[in-house]
C-alpha cells in the first residue's frame, strides 16, 4: 500500500516544522514553472541512480504534477526497502489550487 498525504495535511506538517524531505520528481522544464519551497530536484528517471541520496530514517514526500508519477515512484522506493515514502495526492496542481506557496527554483 502506498502512503499518501493531501496538500492540507502537508501544509500543516510543514508549518509545524516536521522533519520532512520534499522531493520534486518532475522534469526540469516542469520544475522551472515553480516548486514547493525547499524541495530537492530529483527527476523520476534519476531516482534509481540516486536512491542512496534519500534518507530512510525520515518521511520523504514525493510529488509530481498530478500525483500519478510520484505514486509509481513511491511504489518503486518501497520495493527498494524505503518504508517512509509518502505520495502527495493531487501533486503540485492540487497544492497550487489551494493557494499554497510555490517558489521559482534557483537556476
Amino acid at each position: 500500500m502506498i502512503n499518501e498525504i493531501d496538500c492540507e495535511t502537508l501544509q500543516r506538517r510543514l508549518l509545524a516544522g516536521d522533519d520532512l524531505v520534499l522531493v520534486d520528481i518532475r522534469t526540469p522544464p516542469e520544475m522551472a514553472q515553480g516548486m514547493l519551497e525547499g524541495a530537492l530536484r530529483l527527476p523520476m528517471h534519476l531516482i534509481p541512480l540516486r536512491l542512496g541520496e534519500l534518507p530512510r530514517d525520515r518521511d520523504v514526500v514525493l510529488y509530481c504534477r498530478s500525483g500519478a508519477r510520484s505514486y509509481q515512484t513511491c511504489g518503486f522506493m518501497q520495493q527498494q526497502g524505503y518504508e517512509r515514502v509518502i505520495n502527495l495526492r493531487g501533486g503540485i496542481i492540487d497544492w497550487a489550487r489551494h493557494g499554497y506557496p510555490i517558489v521559482m527554483p534557483a537556476s
